[in-house]
């Protein structure tokens, strides 16, 4: 999907300068005139190279900076900092779970998952969200059917807050910015908004009639 865009991006952009190229202009007194000109793909070319240029550069400039942070996740990780952020949040979610029972393995790989996000370690997320899933699935009676506590992990997954953003921090360096740290408060605040305005939507919309569908053997209910 991300090729196709591309090439509609590329050919959209060279469809675009030779058009111009032709130079069409009108004009009451002269009407519709054609003035022929390459400049215009001149500087579609220039602006591509510039771009690459770019793109290498900040790239190169972002390894330095993301060896430093993911290496300290790492040694957070391997510390115990991780699972120390897993028992903090593990009674908020058994509230927020309630039909997932607290010492079902989705239960541990969801409070993993999520505590990884806190600190940034989205490479360690992904596969503990992936478990997640798959462990939830055991408990799914409709298995076509997302249930409750498989919607309110992905609204939670996807607005998680985040204490540490390396990667934004990353760029923020790479481009020279005089405080690149400077983000770790609003985006907690911002990422604390999302997270509570996630979980309040997932909970109203599951408790609306067009949300709910009955169960198998009429054991709660899914979404």
């Amino acid at each position: 999907m991300i090729n196709t865009i591309w090439i509609v991006l590329m050919g959209g952009g060279i469809l675009v300068a030779g058009f111009q190229c032709l130079g069409l202009d009108y004009s009451s007194a002269t009407g519709l005139v054609m003035n022929p000109s390459l400049v215009p793909l001149t500087d579609l070319t220039k602006g591509l190279f510039d771009s690459a240029k770019a793109s290498v550069n900040l790239a190169m400039g972002l390894i330095g900076i993301m060896a430093l942070w993911l290496g300290l996740m790492r040694i957070a990780e391997e510390s115990g900092l991780v699972k120390l952020f897993a028992r903090a949040v593990r009674p908020v979610m058994v509230r927020l779970f309630p039909d997932v029972p607290a010492d079902h393995p989705a239960m541990g790989a969801m409070v993993m998952n999520i505590a990884a996000n806190m600190l940034g370690l989205g490479n360690a997320a992904t596969p503990l969200g992936l478990k997640a899933m798959q462990e939830l699935q055991t408990l799914n009676k409709v298995k076509d059917t997302a249930t409750n506590a498989m919607a309110t992990f992905m609204a939670l997954n996807t607005s998680s807050v985040t204490f540490i953003p390396a990667t934004v921090i990353g760029i923020r360096a790479a481009a020279n910015a005089s405080n690149p740290a400077e983000i770790i408060g609003p985006v907690i605040l911002a990422t604390g908004v999302s997270t509570t305005v996630a979980i309040i939507a997932i909970k109203i919309l599951q408790k609306l009639p067009k949300y709910r569908m009955p169960s198998v053997a009429g054991e709660g209910e899914q979404v």
